[in-house]
């Protein structure tokens, strides 16, 4: 029996099993996403969505759907599901899943009549390629099966429509056709292991709907264009592949192909295994780069997102050479001491604060588990970063005289609480602001430690006084005695802010920490609390009169409630880092708890990952990105810290 496994009656009940997508990945940009019935709800979703670098190098779903049409004893049964107008579903072919399972690959069982046909299908590693296996598990006679594709050839932040130049053309490859909706675009070359009949019957299918565009406040009708459909005769025990590629391929090889590439994967047997198939679908290797995407189906690679997920995708899996692999790319892309947020190449956005400073933590995460390189790796980055925030870099970045780290720009959100709204920052914090002082100090000191070894003198001279410097002025501005907590940020407009946020956990979580044992464990109380949920920790205490409790609406309420209370997962990272730091031994089972009660999100929203967020609010649904690096990486990374440090107790 699969660990993930689902109730047919549930599976049939649109409520709920439209609530539950599959992402999946090829490592090198490509994804195929929809949801467990294969209804598409957003317009994200596609079974075979790729970058096309002719295009600006952005994703393009190019193979929206295929229809699958059982005809046997002189009747008809569309294995397909599309939603149109008025919440009319047509086909219906939800109703006939007999059975589904995620391991090791998304797996539906369909039965009509007598017929019982098997789908699996999978993108192969490295390839633009997507690969579905029909299988005719029962049969009283021969049969045919009809195979009808639905093709959108557009961005995947766009939708599109029934249009005069659109290029229906059609031109026959071995065991089927290629097509090219637009120029710029590449072929989509549609192939099968045995030669179909292909009957041309070119067709828009008008106003498909996309429930979750709609609950979002965006655009969510379109037209899909179909070509045709594909015939072939099957008989119990048949088996027959359906390729869909950007290039021509040899049919004779794709049975073999599905089998290789099912072989190598992690069964997706436990909640672990399910983790670290998940974090291997965030790495994307696009020529000399190696990035961690930050969540999908909509996010591209963020250098904060890359350096906190990190060490939980790369080093909790025990893969080094990745993690060298992302740390150089990123480091290619310095730009006087920052790290890029976010953009692609030649259209970075280097509106961070903080991303540059959780280099060092990844740093010494790679240092903790091997890394014996790094400072002849990575130090002159380290020292550019350390001298751009001293010195004074972009966004009115740079060290005061009390020795802490002054950012602020109008109308920018500098932090990684960088929600905006009409042009406005819901939460600016401008100033200082808490992690990032903390963040600065464990830099400072990280780096100190590793020159005192080499005997850099010159640098430690340079900066040796700069610790005790930022660690009184540190306390002195941001901790409260009476309250026992500290202060989110401060600035001169609005003085000390003692909102209670999460941020306060990275002060104490991190490696070189300003603050002793008992102020730790009064951060940690207070946090336990008002902010700790079973899915993550609230961006803001329930009792604050700005709380939101829930994420949904249009993009400006959602905006509104992002750091306003959402329950992130990734935050859990530093609680627990902090909580095992403070108790010991005493505490292990209460992380334990914690993060093994996630393991009832592996068939919540995104199936076998964790997602970007959750409402505040109980029961706490999961909102946001299906599929999240951060959320996934920190999960695993306390994980593994619990097997290498805990685990006898």
């Amino acid at each position: 029996m699969s660990y993930i496994k689902f109730d047919k009656c549930k599976i049939v009940n649109l409520e709920y099993s439209l609530g539950r997508e599959i992402i999946r990945t090829n490592r090198a940009g490509s994804y195929a996403s929809t949801t467990i019935v294969e209804c598409n709800t957003r317009k994200y979703h596609g079974l075979l969505v790729c970058p096309v670098d002719e295009l600006g190098g952005g994703r393009f779903v190019l193979l929206s759907a295929v229809d699958v049409t059982v005809l046997n004893n002189n009747q008809s049964f569309n294995l397909g599901i599309r939603k149109y107008k008025g919440d009319y579903y047509s086909p219906k072919g939800h109703k006939y899943i007999e059975d589904f399972s995620t391991e090791v690959i998304p797996s539906r069982v369909f039965r009509v009549g007598n017929v019982l046909l098997q789908v699996e299908r999978l993108l192969v590693h490295d390839e633009e390629q997507l690969l579905v296996r029909y299988t005719v598990l029962e049969a009283a006679e021969e049969m045919k099966i009809q195979l009808k594709p639905f093709l959108a050839f557009r961005s995947i932040h766009e939708l599109t429509h029934a249009n005069m130049a659109a290029n229906t053309k059609i031109e026959p490859v071995k065991n089927g056709i290629k097509m090219k909706l637009y120029e710029g675009f590449p072929y989509l070359n549609m192939q099968f292991s045995s030669r179909p009949e292909f009957v041309h019957v070119p067709d828009w299918y008008l106003g498909v709907e996309y429930i979750e565009e709609q609950k979002r406040g965006y655009d969510y009708s379109e037209d899909l264009f179909c070509p045709g459909f594909f015939e072939f005769r099957a008989k119990k025990g048949d088996t027959i592949v359906f390729s869909a590629s950007t290039k021509e391929e040899n049919p004779n090889g794709f049975k073999t192909k599905f089998s290789k590439t099912v072989s190598r994967k992690i069964p997706r047997d436990s909640f672990v295994h399910c983790l670290r198939n998940a974090a291997q679908q965030f790495v994307e290797r696009r020529g000399e780069d190696t990035l961690i995407i930050a969540g999908y189906p909509w996010f591209g690679s963020w250098g904060r997102d890359t350096f906190i997920s990190l060490p939980g995708i790369a080093l909790a899996r025990h893969k080094l050479d990745l993690y060298r692999a992302v740390l150089d790319t990123q480091v290619r892309r310095m730009k006087d001491g920052l790290f890029p947020n976010m953009g692609t190449k030649g259209h970075y956005a280097f509106n961070s604060v903080d991303a540059p400073l959780w280099f060092f933590w990844a740093l010494q995460q790679y240092v903790l588990n091997g890394g014996t390189d790094c400072c002849e790796r990575y130090g002159d980055a380290a020292k550019s970063v350390l001298s751009a925030y001293r010195n004074g870099t972009d966004y009115n970045i740079l060290m005061t005289e009390n020795g802490l780290i002054y950012a602020g720009a109008p109308g920018k959100a500098l932090t990684w609480m960088d929600a905006v709204v009409n042009g406005v920052p819901v939460t600016q914090r401008s100033g200082y602001a808490v992690e990032i002082n903390a963040l600065w100090y464990n830099a400072v000191s990280f780096v100190l430690d590793l020159a005192k070894s080499g005997k850099d003198r010159k640098f430690v001279k340079e900066y040796a006084h700069l610790p005790e410097l930022i660690k009184n002025s540190f306390i002195e501005m941001f901790w409260d005695e009476k309250t026992g907590y500290l202060a989110d940020y401060v600035n001169e407009e609005e003085g000390k802010n003692f909102f209670k946020r999460p941020n306060m956990l990275i002060a104490v979580s991190l490696p070189y920490s300003m603050l002793d044992k008992e102020q730790m464990k009064k951060v940690l109380d207070v946090a336990d609390k008002e902010l700790l949920t079973p899915r993550g920790i609230r961006t803001l205490s329930p009792g604050n009169k700005f709380y939101k409790g829930t994420y949904c609406g249009n993009q400006e309420t959602r905006d509104n409630a992002y750091h306003q209370g959402t329950v992130w997962p990734w935050l859990l990272g530093p609680f627990c880092e902090g909580w095992l730091k403070v108790y010991g031994k005493q505490g292990a089972q209460k992380i334990k708890n914690i993060i093994y009660g996630l393991e009832e999100c592996m068939s919540e929203h995104g199936i076998s990952t964790l997602s970007e967020i959750h409402d505040g609010d109980p029961p706490h649904n999961p909102r946001g990105a299906v599929s999240q690096a951060w959320s996934v990486g920190e999960v695993l990374r306390i994980i593994d810290l619990l097997e290498r440090e805990y685990s006898n107790n």
